[in-house]
C-alpha cells in the first residue's frame, strides 16, 4: 500500500469523484458493498433476460466486469487485512 494526494471534485457518499495522480480524467468512486449490490443486480437481470434475449452478450460482459472488479477489490482488502464491508449471502 502506498499513500498519495488525491484531487477531490465532490465528496458525497457514493458519489465520490476524484483524479488519481498521473490521470488525466477524474474517476467515480464506488465502495465495496455498492459495488457488491450491482453484481448482484446484473446478476439477476442477466438471469431474468436468458441467453436467448438480445443484448444478452452485452450485459453478461458487463455482470462479468462488475465481478471481476469486485474479485479484485476483495483480493486486495485481505491482502491488506481490511475487513469485507459486506456478507455474500445467496440472494433468495
Amino acid at each position: 500500500m502506498r499513500e498519495d494526494t488525491v484531487e477531490i471534485f465532490a465528496d458525497i457518499s457514493n458519489s465520490a469523484i476524484m483524479r488519481h495522480p498521473g490521470r488525466r480524467f477524474p474517476g467515480v468512486l464506488i465502495q465495496g458493498d455498492t459495488l457488491y449490490s450491482m453484481c448482484q443486480r446484473a446478476d439477476f437481470i442477466a438471469q431474468e433476460m436468458g441467453r436467448e434475449t438480445p443484448g444478452y452478450e452485452d450485459m453478461n460482459d458487463l455482470r462479468n466486469h462488475l465481478w471481476s472488479l469486485l474479485s479484485h477489490y476483495k483480493t486486495v482488502l485481505v491482502e491488506h487485512g481490511v475487513e469485507i464491508p459486506f456478507s455474500e449471502q445467496p440472494r433468495t
